[in-house]
């Protein structure tokens, strides 16, 4: 029994899944005559309460087309330090729409609306434009943790009052929404414009979907051309989207459960010096200085458990639907014995 705890992209999909997405209708999406693919767009912009959604391969491709459609070359974006467009999209913003990042650094990950105001750039002409807010829920490198919706309200009223873009990297939104019980309607209602991930925690093979309102979106789709992520029959992949969304949303709160049962333990032990707060399906802990974090992570591999190093003696495990509950009980049981 391989037991893969690196991320909640390792899934692979169920049966039920792959006949649903066999037995999809497609066409010719470059032509927009992808029925399977339009359902879904249809029923993602919808949830948000949005007028246009459009499919792409990745949530990165997602990300950097939406940054693209936020700004012109020269500009500024204000996100967290640890954001994932700054962070794990290879220099993507800089490279493809020519902006440079002001990175907010807090010691809780979450930046307030205060500090939003405080990093808007001056209007003189010798420096970089401020054109648009990112933030990311849940966030990865926080440790799987959510946004204060109220805080996300006050960004907004800075970002209205500033003639700013407000963006949601929102690749596990679907564990904040489980976890904080919100809806895609009130994000929907904040964000100019959101992508949302389909192939971590709900299982699906590939995908992303951005939406936002018809003005703001006009030029998504040449975008994504430009970056080359133009598809044909992409009902096939679009199909385990609505699978996905009809049955593993509500499913999140197991692997939250996991989680936090997995962070109880994981503090109890005499080789971890800290474990920083488990909301969602993502577990960050800090090995004792003493202990070797290559060791650690050896060990548990000699066990058939594979969990990732984000280094400075920091490990992460995430779990998700293919983390069963026999699973689970043996990577307590590694866990205690390795302590």
């Amino acid at each position: 029994m391989v037991i893969d705890l690196r991320s909640d992209t390792v899934t692979k999909p169920c049966k039920t899944m792959l006949s649903v997405m066999m037995q999809a209708k497609v066409g010719d999406d470059v032509f927009r005559e992808d029925v399977t693919v339009n359902l879904l767009e249809e029923r993602i912009a919808k949830m948000f309460g949005k007028e246009q959604a459009l499919f792409f391969p990745s949530g990165t491709m997602a990300n950097q087309t939406a940054i693209k459609l936020h700004t012109q070359p020269g500009d500024q974006i204000i996100c967290d330090k640890y954001s994932h467009i700054f962070n794990y999209e290879s220099g993507g913003a800089s490279f493809n729409s020519g902006v440079s990042c002001n990175l907010i650094d807090v010691n809780n990950g979450f930046f307030t609306a205060k500090d939003v105001e405080n990093a808007i750039n001056p209007s003189a002409y010798y420096f970089s434009k401020t054109s648009l807010v990112e933030i990311e829920n849940t966030a990865n490198r926080r440790g799987g943790s959510c946004w204060d919706f109220n805080e996300i309200k006050k960004i907004k009223e800075v970002c209205t009052k500033n003639n700013l873009g407000f963006h949601l990297d929102g690749a596990r939104l679907w564990n904040a929404l489980v976890a904080k019980k919100e809806t895609t309607e009130q994000f929907g209602e904040v964000f100019d414009t959101i992508s949302v991930c389909l192939s971590k925690g709900l299982g699906c093979p590939i995908g992303s979907v951005l939406v936002g309102d018809a003005k703001i979106m006009e030029n998504a789709i040449r975008i994504r051309k430009i970056f080359g992520g133009n598809m044909r029959q992409v009902g096939y992949l679009a199909a385990a989207g609505i699978y996905a969304l009809n049955n593993n949303v509500e499913r999140l709160a197991q692997d939250h459960y996991k989680a936090k049962d997995l962070a109880e333990t994981l503090s109890k032990l005499s080789v971890i010096k800290s474990v920083e707060p488990t909301e969602t399906n993502i577990i960050i802990f800090e090995l004792n200085k003493d202990v070797s974090e290559d060791e650690f992570v050896k060990k548990l591999a000699a066990k058939n458990i594979h969990i990732i190093s984000m280094g400075g003696n920091k490990l992460r495990m995430v779990t998700h639907l293919d983390y069963t509950d026999a699973m689970h009980e043996k990577v307590l049981l590694a866990l205690n014995k390795i302590a």
